[in-house]
């Protein structure tokens, strides 16, 4: 990856709505150019896809909860396939210690997440779980 390649996913990264055309110029490179190596970094692995990112102040409602669960290991596979189609659910992480998976979770009201654990705790293969609301966030470095 050269520099050109770096420049590109930074300015990805900040705004990856950016035209070809936008791109290009910022760059000072031609549009096919720009083409070209957005194919070729999406073939190699270094881009996997595109993404929203919110609003800090309409994240900041957001209440994001962690949530420890036990998982049959026989039904592992169908209970991540269960939690990737509930929207609220962000992420699932495998983990070491007393429980298997770790999901986070993201709601706008209290109603919404009451709703989500309960679904949660309803798949087929979830034993026990435990929930901690997120109070704040010292910092993130995603």
């Amino acid at each position: 990856m050269d520099d050109s390649d770096k420049r590109l996913l930074a300015l990805l990264r900040e705004d990856a709505r950016l035209s070809t055309a936008e791109l290009a110029r910022r760059l000072g490179l031609a549009r096919t150019t720009v083409v070209e190596r957005v194919n070729r970094l999406a073939n190699r692995g270094v881009i996997s896809g595109f993404t929203v990112r919110m609003n800090p102040r309409y994240e900041a409602r957001l209440l994001r909860v962690h949530v420890l669960l036990d998982v049959d290991p026989k039904k592992g596979e169908s209970v991540v396939a269960a939690l990737k189609a509930m929207p609220q659910v962000k992420a699932v992480h495998a983990i070491s210690g007393a429980f298997d998976s770790l999901a986070f979770v993201e709601g706008e009201t209290t109603e919404e997440i009451d709703g989500v654990l309960d679904a949660i705790g309803q798949v087929p293969g979830v034993g026990k779980t435990q929930s901690s609301l997120v109070l704040s966030v010292k910092f993130d470095r995603q």
